[in-house]
């Protein structure tokens, strides 16, 4: 692990992890923009669109067969990155992760708090009667997964043209704002509202760990453009 920021963590304990798909694809997840992304295809209808909530409503069929096909790898095991922010929470050191992503890799590493601003494929809800489900229910569904009431049911995360959750937003601009340590992981920070939390840190130990370059580098006590499970692995 780079010394430097080796140091930051042993000097910290009230670290927060903000994190990005470049968490999840050295489980296998691809990202969105990237040349091998979810996004870079050729689809006669715009991902963004079919990933909207109007088309949901719309074509819920047409959804789900893009959603189940590129949102869904319920094979997927946590990496190194998980696996090491699992162990300084446990350790005492990190307070919370917050994620855009919205696969389950986190908690199953055994992380406890997670914020995940975008939501979540493990929860989904009935249209109709609210009765919630799990993933299995949509991934058993031969397309559409419906309720025993009949009603269609719908994923919790959140579509373009939904809002964050209020909730969630609020507590991860609490943990931010009160962090003496913030680690920002695999995410170019390009996606709004999600990207401008860290705009709530106000202490002096802001790490940025990317492939690429972000638009916050000059702001950052400490960056590294390196595969963050790479980086993380030592402390392992």
């Amino acid at each position: 692990m780079n010394s430097e920021l080796k140091n930051m963590i042993q000097e910290s304990n009230n670290i927060v992890f903000f994190g990005g798909v470049g968490v999840s694809t050295e489980s296998g997840i691809p990202d969105f923009r990237s040349a091998e992304g979810i996004y870079n295809g050729d689809y006669y209808i715009s991902p963004e669109t079919i990933l909207s909530h109007d088309f949901f409503f719309e074509n819920p069929k047409e959804f789900y067969k893009f959603y189940k096909e590129k949102l869904l790898y319920p094979d997927a095991k946590p990496n190194k990155a998980h696996m090491a922010l699992a162990k300084l929470e446990k350790e005492g050191k990190l307070s919370a992760v917050i994620t855009q992503n919205i696969d389950c890799l986190h908690e199953q590493a055994g992380s406890k708090n997670v914020l995940k601003l975008h939501g979540t494929i493990d929860k989904n809800i009935c249209l109709k009667c609210h009765k919630r489900y799990g993933l299995d229910t949509v991934l058993n569904a031969d397309c559409v997964p419906y309720c025993d009431c009949g009603g269609v049911i719908k994923p919790e995360v959140v579509l373009y043209g939904e809002s964050l959750n209020t909730d969630t937003l609020q507590k991860a601009v609490h943990y931010i704002a009160n962090a003496d340590m913030l680690i920002v992981g695999g995410t170019s920070l390009v996606v709004y509202p999600a990207a401008g939390l860290i705009d709530y840190y106000r202490g002096n130990k802001l790490v940025l760990i990317n492939k690429t370059a972000t638009s916050a580098d000059k702001r950052a006590n400490l960056v590294i453009n390196e595969s963050i499970g790479k980086v993380f692995e030592e402390m392992l």
